[in-house]
């Protein structure tokens, strides 16, 4: 192919205006939610000096979401999946509202930002499946795949500036009610954008709320086992190798360096995933999806690992660059896989019960980093996971051949709708 057509190619999901809108809204809310953790990790651990408690931040959002799961999904398979983005949005919004004024108030206890943290929690259980059902509304299927590829592009831009501006605002203004107020403007700016989406509207099955029609995402889920495998697999990976929610710990005490730091450590693995999103907009995997995604979750484990143990800041930067980089293909793998091989009626359960997986591993793993680094020390919680992620790997590549054997991923999700047909 000419490196001209190719290079359209690479940008055919941007040509689509509701896409671009989608994600438009989706990069200032995510960078503002970005600005937000930062502001709440130093906060907290301003007020506590306790790790334990930057983990009950990661918990406080978690928990809402693994009791809301279900019911979000339902909703995002019911209503018109553009509003509830809308909603959520605003909630958002909401959310950064209450922290702004928990700020301009000087509380100095953290049980009112746990009780916002939980509203939060609250809406992202409804956000995360709303926003991953409706974008393959966005885009006809051939196009999909470079559509998830921007997309977490764009994601993961947001994630390197949200951070960054983040603690440089918190360092410049003495604390965060700034970056509070920022958050916020963000959040209303999305909610303007996805009220202009168009998208192209799918009959959705208005099915009534029951344990069947709850519990179908799980069912699905359960009976794809290749789809099984690559959740669960990068849900323990990530859990036992998180380290982000231990970075103002880094920042403060280990590696001497105040929020400025935690931001630029916060952006780092953003700056890896963007560089691997784009990589791969342009130049798509071909073949062998699951090798790919067994290497890739293994330097994960491998630079937690040696991250866990760096004392010098670049060092640590560089390392958290290429964590970054190979958590982007396990993302990419698993999202176009999830996405294309669920029917629509079927996408927010399906995506509901993927996002309680991420849940687990992403606040749940913040939680469990928190609780290890209070009993063995920080160091060695950050070691001790990367080397459970190496293990899982193990175990999960023994234990799911489909894994170790999936090819090309337009093939693989089109025998996955395949088996589905042939079994309703």
């Amino acid at each position: 192919m000419p490196q001209h057509d190719q290079a359209l190619a690479g940008r055919v999901a941007l040509s689509h205006p509701d896409f671009v809108l989608y994600t438009t809204a989706r990069f200032f809310v995510v960078a503002g939610t970005q600005m937000q953790s930062v502001a709440v990790g130093w906060q907290v651990y301003e007020i506590t000096r306790r790790p334990l408690d930057l983990g009950l931040v990661g918990l406080a959002q978690f928990l809402p979401g693994f009791f809301l799961f279900l019911v979000s999904g339902h909703i995002a398979d019911r209503f018109d999946r553009r509003r509830l983005l809308g909603v959520c949005y605003a909630g958002f919004a909401l959310c950064s509202g209450l922290l702004f004024l928990l700020s301009v108030k000087h509380v100095r206890t953290v049980l009112p930002i746990y009780a916002v943290l939980v509203l939060l929690g609250a809406v992202r259980s409804l956000n995360g499946p709303v926003s991953r059902a409706l974008l393959p509304q966005l885009v006809p299927i051939e196009h999909f795949p470079n559509a998830v590829a921007w997309n977490s592009t764009v994601f993961q831009g947001a994630t390197i500036l949200g951070p960054s501006i983040g603690g440089v605002m918190y360092a410049a203004f003495h604390g965060p009610a700034v970056v509070y107020a920022t958050s916020f403007v963000f959040a209303m700016g999305s909610m303007a954008a996805t009220w202009k989406i168009q998208s192209r509207s799918t009959e959705l099955r208005r099915e009534p709320m029951s344990s069947q029609t709850a519990f179908a995402g799980f069912r699905y889920i359960w009976k794809q086992r290749l789809i099984f495998a690559l959740i669960s697999l990068d849900m323990f990976a990530v859990l036992l190798g998180g380290a982000v929610a231990l970075l103002p710990v880094y920042a403060s005490d280990i590696l001497k360096t105040g929020p400025w730091g935690l931001g630029l450590l916060r952006s780092a693995p953003g700056v890896g995933s963007a560089v691997m999103a784009l990589y791969l907009a342009h130049r798509p995997l071909k073949g062998r999806a699951g090798v790919a995604m067994l290497w890739a979750v293994g330097g994960f484990g491998v630079c937690t690992i040696l991250f866990g143990v760096s004392r010098i800041l670049w060092v640590s930067l560089a390392l958290l660059v290429v964590l970054g980089a190979s958590d982007m293909i396990s993302v990419i793998i698993r999202g176009t896989l999830i996405q294309l091989a669920t029917p629509d009626a079927m996408r927010g359960r399906v995506n509901a019960v993927d996002m309680m997986f991420i849940g687990v591993s992403n606040e749940l793993g913040e939680f469990e980093s928190g609780l290890t680094a209070h009993w063995f020390g920080t160091v060695p919680s950050v070691v001790l996971g990367g080397i459970g992620t190496l293990v899982v790997i193990g175990l999960w590549a023994w234990l799911f051949p489909e894994l170790r054997e999936a090819g090309r991923m337009h093939a693989v999700a089109a025998e996955s709708l395949e088996r589905t047909a042939a079994d309703t």
